[in-house]
């Protein structure tokens, strides 16, 4: 019998949340006008947080659980090296927020996409060409979709304002 490790154990309870995320869209109370639901969004959602945890279910079994363990070293800077990458996210993530009002949604979010992917995955030549795709398209089709496709009016910052063209 093999042991679960830590990623089974965390794509189990990730997988009953989504499930109860799911049963809850139940309960959103449906208009007599209108042709889409209110849990139609919520549900696509979940749905594919889902899959995304299913995924990462699968790939918990078959890992190996030895593979990749990190031993952290005693004192201040073992702590450091150990909880390195979180600590690069939480912090590119206040510095985000914090520059939010002058650089806005669409330029901070690509611009922190971009040098998180940088800090975690390198600063070759071709991996800043892939971050730098990536940032551009998922930040700006997330961006196009809820101010264009669901008018949600996210912030503009002080340098670009799409709105005042």
């Amino acid at each position: 019998m093999t042991r679960l490790n830590k990623d089974t154990i965390v794509a189990i309870m990730l997988l009953c949340l989504c499930a109860v995320f799911f049963w809850a869209t139940f309960d959103i109370r449906q208009p007599d006008y209108g042709v889409l639901m209110p849990s139609t969004w919520p549900r696509v959602i979940i749905v594919a947080l889902s899959i995304l945890c299913s995924i990462y279910f699968i790939q918990s079994i078959r890992a190996d659980n030895t593979n990749g363990i990190l031993e952290r070293e005693p004192g201040f800077t073992g702590f450091f090296k150990y909880w390195r990458n979180p600590l690069f996210c939480f912090v590119m993530f206040f510095l985000f927020l914090a520059s939010m009002p002058i650089l806005g949604m669409l330029i901070g979010g690509v611009t922190f996409v971009f040098v998180l992917m940088g800090l975690l995955g390198g600063w070759a030549p071709r991996q800043m060409l892939i971050h730098a795709s990536v940032a551009i398209i998922s930040v700006g089709a997330m961006w196009s979709l809820f101010t264009y496709g669901l008018g949600v009016m996210l912030p503009v910052g002080m340098i670009f304002n799409p709105f005042a063209l």
